[in-house]
């Protein structure tokens, strides 16, 4: 059960399962929650955050200390509703100071349930993830506060995201079209794993309807719209579980349709091409990481949301049913694989996320990539 806590001082308590415990103020409902603590590096950007379904089952740390000061817009959503489980900030804008402000962040936490937390030291908190990893932690707040022991129990009882199917959760139960703006050249099938809706408007952008379907889609559902392009989204949980996904993935590669995959769907491309997949200590969240296209030399400031990553090798071509791969992008802060290209069929995928919503757009080229793909299989 929970209940707002807007112009009250209800205290509230984080504990981790480690037993590391942080002591602070309820932000957004009163009651109980529990995930997997995450911490995210961006200093705005904080609606696309929440409504992203790639944070599912998640509590997310705002390393800004400043969180909320410009409200809550009908505008920036990615999707219809709050992903995350559980919300983490310092120190809360009192009151919000934009034009398209409609509400308090606040407000909107608590008109969504989800339960967070203020006044806390996320600088600390994120040390602490940072050296130790994510792991399971609880927020109480009001009633829900009982002896720290009785709290932790509760924390270690929660299931861990190791081993997480989640897509299904979140992904659209029905199909339906983004149509494309102006002139349509070419026609998408978009299978949602926890899909992004800035996602498809960016591919409308480029004269490309978007067919949306479940993650649950078949491959005859998938060419029954006569795809000139396959692509695969964003989306939660441990790709080692997304057995459907990569049966489908395979079925597109062997009829070599031009594919494009985000995130997760770079995952299921990894994990499709025989690589496999591990979950990363702690993440890549935020909108200001390095990524290096290996192509071009260019380095990009990107928005990620990832806690697995997949395990191909960097200094060599590998053969793989379906030809030549090779690992086209790298993190530059720890060399984690960030994107995937086929070299005989046309097919790639990134890790991080080009649409970004809350910005950077240095890689926005990648969906100018996928239209030349299909330009190319066309001609």
């Amino acid at each position: 059960m929970t209940t707002s806590t807007r112009g009250t001082q209800v205290p509230a308590v984080l504990v981790l399962e480690d037993g590391r415990t942080f002591r602070g103020r309820a932000y957004g409902a009163v009651g109980e929650t529990f995930g997997e603590a995450v911490f995210s590096t961006g200093m705005t950007g904080y609606q696309e955050t929440l409504t992203d379904p790639s944070y599912h089952r998640q509590v997310v740390v705002m390393t800004a200390p400043h969180v909320g000061n410009t409200g809550v817009n009908d505008e920036d959503p990615e999707s219809q509703q709050i992903w995350v489980s559980g919300y983490v900030v310092r120190d809360p804008a009192r009151t919000p100071s934009n034009w398209r402000s409609r509400r308090t962040l606040d407000e909107e936490l608590a008109t969504q349930g989800v339960v967070g937390i203020s006044g806390i030291d996320t600088r600390a908190l994120t040390r602490h993830l940072r050296e130790r990893g994510a792991m399971r932690v609880g927020i109480f707040s009001g009633d829900a506060v009982t002896g720290d022991a009785a709290m932790l129990a509760r924390v270690q009882e929660a299931p861990e995201m190791k081993g997480a199917d989640l897509s299904a959760e979140v992904a659209t139960k029905e199909a339906y079209v983004v149509p494309a703006i102006g002139t349509r050249k070419f026609t998408v099938a978009a299978v949602d794993l926890g899909i992004k809706g800035m996602t498809p408007h960016r591919m409308a952008e480029r004269g490309i309807e978007v067919h949306v379907l479940p993650a649950t889609a078949t491959l005859e559902e998938v060419y029954a719209v006569a795809p000139d392009g396959v692509f695969f989204s964003n989306g939660p949980g441990d790709p080692s579980t997304a057995d459907h996904p990569v049966a489908l993935m395979r079925g597109v590669l062997e009829r070599k349709t031009p594919l494009f995959g985000i995130c997760f769907g770079n995952q299921i491309l990894g994990r499709a091409l025989g690589f496999g997949t591990y979950k990363l200590k702690y993440g890549h969240r935020g909108i200001n990481q390095p990524v290096q296209d290996r192509s071009t030399g260019k380095v990009e400031v990107t928005a990620h949301n990832h806690g697995f990553a997949v395990d191909a090798p960097l200094d060599k071509v590998s053969d793989t049913a379906y030809g030549r791969a090779e690992v086209s992008h790298v993190c530059l802060n720890d060399q984690v694989v960030e994107g995937l290209q086929l070299l005989d069929r046309p097919a790639f995928s990134v890790q991080y996320h080009p649409e970004a919503a809350a910005g950077p757009h240095d890689a926005a080229y990648l969906f100018d990539r996928f239209v030349s793909l299909m330009e190319g299989q066309r001609a």
